[in-house]
């Protein structure tokens, strides 16, 4: 269970997060979505101690995030940020096996078990058969199969993902959600697509401009009204296979002078 309360943020004096809150239970996928901007990354950040707020509270299952450290932290907490280098000079299963690290000492030798560990996780992801290539040489739907079968070696119960579907094509896209979500962790995904967020996640927090416009499960969330005073943009929702989907059209141009923001 992940949980913040009026969490607030500041680069250099400017506040980019203001009072945003948050509840994922166990097994449930919570999608942050908001515009560029609206503060999803950072607010991701201080779910996982990257970053320290100016005010409120982060607990992972009751406890206080700030209070854990390194390795503990590790355990109880996986993360597949933007900025993972991509160009490591390291074999898939040395990447997977980084995994690991909170489960040994820092001079301990890799035991068997570590091994079978990354060797599960890289099939759970259907990339057994890439143990041997280099990391780097990967496509970016590869690589992304990797970084979570390095969340899976690392046997976290929580899971925070940044934008993880950047830069996959749209079958990787729902290959990797759709994975993410049998997990059976409680996890915290930044997305862009709200087509993705509305048929992968149990619930969503809207923000704009650092604070939470609404919060709730996907049906609450992505209603015409909302999207359009918060995208500017016109939204039709359509019912497809029993998932909610959205179809997005411009507004014209006098009528954005009724949107803020545009």
């Amino acid at each position: 269970m992940i949980s913040a309360s009026d969490v607030s943020v500041d680069y250099d004096g400017t506040l980019v997060v203001d009072g945003v809150g948050l509840h994922a239970g166990p097994g449930e996928m919570v999608g942050l979505i908001g515009p560029n901007g609206s503060g999803k990354t950072t607010f991701l950040r201080t779910l996982y101690a990257a970053l320290r707020p100016r005010a409120g509270l982060v607990t992972i299952d009751d406890q206080p995030v700030a209070t854990l450290r390194g390795a503990e932290l590790a355990r109880r907490v996986a993360v597949v940020a933007q900025e993972t280098p991509s160009d490591l000079p390291v074999t898939v299963a040395d990447m997977v096996l980084l995994g690991r690290a909170p489960h040994r000492s820092a001079l301990a030798a890799l035991s068997r078990q570590d091994r079978r560990a990354a060797a599960a996780a890289l099939t759970r992801v259907g990339a057994r058969h890439l143990a041997d290539r280099r990391y780097a040489t990967l496509s970016g739907g590869e690589k992304q199969r990797v970084l979570v079968a390095r969340t899976l070696a690392q046997q976290a119960d929580h899971l925070l993902l940044d934008e993880p579907t950047n830069h996959l094509d749209i079958g990787y896209q729902h290959e990797l959600l759709r994975m993410v979500g049998q997990l059976g962790v409680t996890t915290v995904v930044v997305l862009h697509d709200l087509n993705l967020a509305a048929r992968y996640c149990t619930k969503l927090v809207l923000l704009d401009r650092g604070r939470v416009v609404v919060a709730g499960t996907p049906d609450d969330v992505l209603t015409p009204d909302t999207l359009r005073r918060v995208y500017g943009i016109h939204v039709e929702r359509v019912t497809v296979s029993g998932c909610l989907q959205l179809v997005f059209s411009p507004v014209d141009e006098h009528e954005r002078q009724d949107v803020p923001g545009a």
